[in-house]
């Protein structure tokens, strides 16, 4: 199981929406405060690209002191249709910076990360600066929302047939929840495993656990066939 740094820092690089909360902005349009890019530095920071014109980066050019307190929360929505979509929310608070060359077009915002938390299929929990600093992201991240399409779109019969795993947990044999009704969607996949969500009579989430994390795409395709071999074995 990945840690509530891991997921958090995930989250961060991954491409799922995120807005930047900041006092004393309550008139601003929320899309002027969704960065274009953000991207994690060395130390734990996390760096956001504004326009030059955005609200974010002119609040952070008149503080005073530094002293300017900002949220950033992230809002991770699954990338295929399924019931209850939303899969995670992370918001880090801390201290909001100009970034050396931050007032050009395109430069960043610096968030140094004080405060954070995570709350998504793994669960909730707080997580400490320092461990979000030295977490790393899934290797898997930047490809996901291309993996879990494929595997929807292209290979919805293998994912089915999980069903038959789980034995009398899901109710008996993938051809029995097909004519129940039941159909399954995989939700998330991590170097850990797949997830896949069973929607139907009753809705629920089943973990397919690979024989051991994989590192990358090439390790993935290996890690799938052999969960996909024990279904139709």
């Amino acid at each position: 199981m990945p840690s509530a740094a891991e997921r958090t820092r995930t989250l961060v690089q991954s491409t799922c929406s995120a807005v930047l909360i900041i006092p004393g902005l309550d008139g601003a349009k929320p899309y002027q405060l969704m960065p274009d890019t953000r991207s994690v530095g060395p130390d734990g920071e996390v760096f956001l690209a504004f326009p030059a014109d955005s609200p974010a980066v002119r609040a952070a050019t008149h503080a005073r002191d530094d002293e300017l307190n900002a949220v950033l929360e992230i809002t991770d929505v699954a990338p295929v249709s399924v019931p209850h979509r939303i899969r995670g929310r992370a918001r880090l608070s801390g201290r909001l910076t100009l970034a050396p060359g931050g007032a050009e077009p395109g430069m960043a915002l610096r968030l140094e990360v004080g405060e954070a938390c995570v709350d998504d299929l793994w669960g909730a929990d707080s997580v400490e600066p320092e461990d979000f600093a030295t977490a790393a992201a899934d290797p898997l991240v930047e490809h996901e929302a291309e993996l879990l399409q494929h595997l929807h779109s292209a290979h919805s019969a293998e994912v089915q047939a999980l069903r038959g795993l789980l034995g009398e947990r899901a109710g008996g044999s993938p051809e029995a929840g097909t004519a129940a009704g039941t159909v399954a969607v995989p939700v998330a996949i991590d170097r850990f495993g797949l997830r896949v969500r069973f929607t139907g009579v009753r809705c629920f989430d089943a973990r397919f656990d690979f024989p051991e994390p994989v590192r990358n795409v090439n390790e993935l395709r290996y890690a799938m066939h052999t969960v996909f071999d024990a279904a139709a074995g």
